[in-house]
């Protein structure tokens, strides 16, 4: 008979010692990956969102995944550079009216506020009498509001970096996930295992399939939603007889897919039709403005749960609004994934736990 010898303390301090190690060494690595989580993020979307169309693509070109991947990559560089191009362009042209006005202002004075803004209804006259003091005296009347305007700029400052980062972190992300589709099987083969040994088979494909589901959704519910606001946006700039339609409309569907939604392009159009003159116009661009935001807000959670699968609307709703008020854009892809892969576990845990009674009841 073999009898097993206790531990010895030494040997539970030599087991401590490595799991400590092991945990060092696990926060050493997500401190040295934590700054790439974000374009680690966007490959994972991309590559799961856009899956069946290279598949597609390469079938297309003679299976030549490379080339499929350099044509995919090119296309979706495209749609996310152009508008960001167009802002950064149209951002340099204003910073330089913008230095020019300053310099005509300190060379000859404020110059008269035209008529149209003065016969404003309700804050004409408000604008008209701080204008006049501007006019006067420029340093007291601008003194109580020193605070809110370095708010003011430091908010568009952190504004324009951010949207610059996600745009930087889009490309990289597409670029990456290039590489991950070109190599689908090598990329999956791995994860399979490790889910399949953690979770066993079934419950191992059945999170990936879950998984999948939920960005599939997410993706399709931004996206989708981004170009309907894009056409409706055009739809709206023409009536409007506005120059720039198309510019403007890709501009709106960068912002509304990067969820800052396009109430900043709108916004500053409905100011300037205002101050030409053009009341009605500018009623009209405000109403339509509201439309488009309502269409944002309600057409988005529709599509997401539409795309979700198996998954239930209430499961990636909760995951989509949670995650986007945790962590902004990819917190609504994080959160999808979080609470889809928890009601996967959950239900295969209640599927396990059925299981026994029913045996014992067919037994009995």
């Amino acid at each position: 008979m073999r009898i097993s010898n206790p531990r010895t303390p030494r040997s539970i301090i030599e087991t401590v010692l490595v799991l400590l190690l092991l945990l060092a060494l696990l926060y050493a690595l997500y401190e040295v990956l934590q700054v790439f989580f974000g374009v680690f993020t966007f490959a994972l979307i991309f590559f799961v969102s856009f899956e069946a169309p290279f598949e597609w693509l390469a079938r297309v070109l003679g299976n030549r995944r490379k080339l499929a991947a350099v044509i995919y990559s090119i296309v979706l560089i495209v749609i996310v550079a152009l508008p960001l191009v167009y802002l950064i362009a149209s951002l340099g042209r204003h910073v330089k009216e913008g230095l020019r006005i300053i310099t005509d202002i300190q060379t000859n004075g404020l110059p008269a506020l035209p008529d149209n803004i003065a016969q404003l209804p309700l804050v004409g006259d408000a604008i008209s009498a701080f204008w006049q003091h501007l006019q006067d005296n420029p340093r007291e009347t601008l003194a109580g509001y020193e605070q809110q305007l370095r708010l003011a700029l430091r908010h568009v400052l952190l504004s324009g970096a951010g949207i610059l980062g996600t745009a930087l972190q889009f490309i990289l992300g597409i670029i990456i996930s290039a590489f991950l589709l070109v190599s689908r099987e090598q990329v999956l083969q791995p994860v399979k295992t490790t889910l399949q040994h953690l979770l066993g088979r079934r419950d191992g494909l059945t999170m990936m399939e879950a998984t999948s589901h939920a960005i599939k959704g997410v993706s399709i519910g931004v996206m989708g939603t981004a170009f309907i606001a894009t056409a409706v946006s055009w739809i709206g700039f023409t009536i409007a007889g506005l120059h720039f339609k198309l510019a403007l409309s890709a501009l709106v569907f960068f912002l509304v897919l990067i969820q800052v939604g396009p109430l900043i392009v709108w916004l500053p159009l409905i100011i300037w039709t205002a101050a030409q003159g053009h009341t009605g116009m500018a009623i009209f661009l405000a109403i339509y403005a509201a439309f488009l935001l309502v269409i944002d807000a309600i057409l988005k959670p529709i599509l997401i749960a539409k795309s979700g699968g198996k998954l239930p609307f209430l499961v990636l709703f909760l995951g989509v609004i949670g995650g986007l008020a945790a962590w902004g854009f990819t917190g609504m892809f994080k959160g999808a994934i979080i609470l889809a892969v928890f009601y996967t576990i959950f239900n295969s845990w209640l599927q396990k736990r059925r299981e026994p009674a029913n045996t014992g009841t067919v037994t009995g």
